[in-house]
């Protein structure tokens, strides 16, 4: 068989662990390719600590070409043009031909969607929003205030990470000595914590965030900011005020995905649950771009969908791999399972565990494990073997596995 060249878009977590796979599995007549534009590779679940000071930007990014695997090629453009019909990714450096291609370019955020959004908000889903937010904090009134988190769209990367930030500011002005002047109040359109994770999760979460003083608002959906008011505005809610306004801005498919007519009406892209395949020929989709139905319903007319989270996306990259190893090589293929985790950062050294089945029927089957220091300690652990060079990660996961830090969190990667 001729040698066959996969061309891999993104290099996040989904797109790493794709190519780097791809490259262990396929012998070298095959031809992998990384198109990324951003030649550093930011650890995005410690932008919370870069938020509250626990973490400097040099020590959660890393030039990406560290955490490829020899053989792989970069390509450092960015992506103009899809044409799946002619198998052809046009970027700003060079087109690129492929037999094979994985759609890992994530998600993309719209605070423009959100009227008076952009000016007045502060985020932690980037690392210069991250950044920025710290020095927000540091110049917080010392009399105190009130800190509003909003959720402002539907669907989210990372359902943890509004209820982990707000948990963290907690704490952040409690160990300042500030936590009876400053309120935090969380708002989102959702019923609960965590809808996808059902009842009993979403009502764990809610518990510890009322042990935190922090106010939790549900069904609360932003429809515009007024900055100069410094206020909330709701569908069906009475306005809020606020001192700082931290939110998860809505997301949206990159351009180029839409452009090229891979998504759905919501504009996702579709794939099936188990291969990640699209319904076009040798075009599969990974990560926060894809639109993955499971069981139950987050209303009564809307799906649930699978969480946008990274461990999904690095689950995905590995098994989207191992079916191109197995058609190309005759190896044997693999399925995603649905199974999922997610470390909820608390403050204070704790953190919860939420893990279990999402493609479980009736319904998602996920369990928060007892907060402690362990959860923390494993995030911290997944961050530094995540953000080692490749030949040092390897050594730390052989000794892992004899550790038995499967429990944490650790999977087998490239």
């Amino acid at each position: 068989m001729a040698g066959k060249t996969i061309a891999v878009l993104g290099g996040g977590v989904g797109g790493l662990m794709a190519a780097n796979t791809l490259r262990h599995l396929l012998p070298r007549d095959h031809r992998v390719l990384l198109v990324e534009k951003d030649p550093r590779h930011a650890f995005a679940p410690s932008f919370l600590w870069l938020m509250v000071g626990a973490r400097r930007e040099d020590q959660i990014v890393r030039d990406l070409r560290t955490l490829m695997v020899p053989g792989v090629e970069l390509i450092g453009a960015e992506v103009s043009n899809i044409d799946v019909a002619n198998r052809r990714v046009e970027t700003t450096s060079q087109p690129i031909g492929y037999d094979y291609l994985i759609l890992a370019l994530g998600a993309e955020y719209a605070p423009d969607s959100v009227p008076g959004l952009d000016p007045a908000a502060h985020t932690y889903y980037t690392l210069n929003g991250a950044a920025a937010l710290q020095r927000a904090l540091q110049a917080f009134p010392e009399r105190g205030g009130r800190v509003a988190v909003a959720v402002c769209g539907m669907p989210y990367k990372c359902p943890a990470a509004p209820y982990e930030g707000a948990m963290l500011l907690a704490d952040y002005f409690r160990r300042r000595g500030r936590g009876g002047r400053v309120e935090v109040h969380l708002y989102t359109p959702e019923p609960q914590p965590m809808p996808v994770a059902g009842p009993t999760l979403g009502g764990a979460v809610q518990e510890m965030l009322g042990a935190r003083g922090i106010a939790f608002h549900p069904l609360h959906k932003v429809t515009a900011v007024d900055g100069a008011a410094k206020q909330l505005q709701f569908e069906g809610r009475e306005p809020a005020g606020f001192d700082l306004l931290v939110t998860v801005p809505p997301h949206r498919s990159p351009r180029v995905v839409r452009e090229a007519s891979l998504t759905n009406d919501a504009g996702w892209v579709p794939v099936d649950r188990t291969t990640l395949r699209t319904r076009h020929a040798n075009v599969y989709a990974i990560g926060d771009v894809t639109a993955i139905p499971i069981p139950g319903r987050w209303k009564a007319d809307v799906p649930l969908l699978l969480p946008k989270a990274g461990v999904f996306a690095h689950a995905q990259g590995e098994v989207v791999a191992r079916r191109i190893a197995a058609e190309l090589t005759g190896a044997p293929p693999a399925d995603f399972d649905g199974y999922g985790y997610c470390m909820l950062e608390a403050g204070g050294g704790i953190a919860g565990m939420a893990f279990g089945n999402f493609f479980a029927e009736p319904s998602p089957q996920v369990r928060l494990g007892r907060p402690g220091q362990i959860w923390h300690r494993g995030k911290e652990l997944f961050e530094q073997w995540w953000l080692a060079p490749l030949g040092v990660r390897r050594n730390a996961l052989r000794t892992a596995k004899v550790l038995g830090a499967r429990s944490l969190g650790l999977r087998t990667v490239a």
